[in-house]
């Protein structure tokens, strides 16, 4: 797809004139406090016995997260490694949960210890997932973005980004995990939750590293493109005709562009200027907010794949530089 979005020069200043709730640091005060009202995160680490993972040792992990309920992940680190390390925290894309060990290897393989989240609910349009979302909700589109969209408190995304900010809390319980060297990072829905876990987790991440972010500035990326899943909102909004102001309230709790002024870690964007599904705009929207130090790399002919494989080698790049 050819560039439809912004010109470059425009992209590197756009900011929109939106601010966020003016309860939104309050709503996600109490959001975390009533979770951990419920109780610590309790992290459950199982080793495998595969024999295949001859390089790298491999644990079976549960926590505790939204409201205590269990949450999967894989917890992967150098075979033998006896000394804390520094932690990656990954995320999935859209539609995919924590897939299978094997997927997770390349982190690891660097030296650094990872734990990578299954996303709740998720898992079975792609890369298995095996973690339910039991939570009440109205009449939504097929999708995940307009579960519960009828209220913040209600909202598919309050639940799963608590999940992200405890599985920070997880990784650092692990006994080879240095606490004060957590790192968060994933593609497409993955870096649009790990901005918000960078923002709600505060200090305990020194690194945020997303890959075309999704979940950034929804007034703007659902009315200049209908490439799903944003277009999961707008069809529902085609139903639901005068839930528009309703709907967009919602979401702008939700919002990377809010999120990204409240980060104090380093971080490390990328972009592909022909995303048509996570719009270039978008995601400049949520990096030119952002206060701390940060870098982005620019994929000037790519899609939603972005810098692929050559972005994995730069975000190891920059842990091994800064973690």
């Amino acid at each position: 797809m050819a560039w439809f979005d912004l010109p470059l020069e425009q992209l590197k200043t756009y900011n929109p004139k939106e601010s966020a709730p003016r309860d939104f640091d309050a709503f996600w005060k109490r959001t975390l406090a009533e979770t951990a009202a419920t109780g610590p995160v309790n992290p459950h680490f199982v080793q495998l016995t595969d024999p295949i993972y001859k390089l790298i040792d491999v644990y079976d992990v549960t926590f505790r997260g939204y409201l205590g309920q269990p949450i999967k992940a894989w917890f992967l680190e150098p075979a033998g490694n006896t000394e804390p390390l520094p932690c990656i925290v990954g995320y999935q894309g859209y539609g995919g949960g924590r897939g299978l060990p094997i997927d997770h290897t390349a982190i690891p393989s660097a030296g650094f210890a990872y734990l990578f989240m299954d996303t709740r609910g998720q898992g079975s349009s792609w890369g298995p997932g095996h973690t339910g979302d039991d939570a009440p909700s109205g009449p939504q589109y097929p999708g995940f973005m307009t579960r519960g969209i009828e209220s913040p408190e209600t909202y598919y995304y309050r639940r799963l980004f608590v999940d992200a900010a405890r599985a920070i809390d997880a990784a650092s319980q692990h006994p080879h995990v240095d606490p004060k060297r957590i790192a968060v990072t994933g593609g497409s829905q993955g870096g649009g939750i790990s901005i918000a876990a960078a923002a709600l987790a505060g200090k305990k991440v020194k690194l945020c590293m997303p890959d075309v972010p999704y979940l950034c500035h929804y007034t703007r990326a659902t009315t200049i493109i209908d490439s799903s899943p944003y277009s999961e909102i707008t069809n529902y909004l085609k139903a639901h005709r005068n839930l528009g102001e309703q709907t967009y309230r919602t979401l702008a709790y939700f919002d990377g562009i809010h999120f990204a002024p409240r980060i104090t870690a380093r971080s490390l964007f990328s972009v592909g200027l022909m995303d048509n599904i996570c719009p270039p705009s978008t995601i400049y929207a949520a990096y030119n907010r952002i206060k701390a130090p940060k870098e982005i790399r620019i994929y000037t002919h790519n899609n939603h794949e972005g810098g692929g494989q050559f972005q994995t080698i730069e975000r190891l790049n920059f842990a091994c530089k800064y973690l």
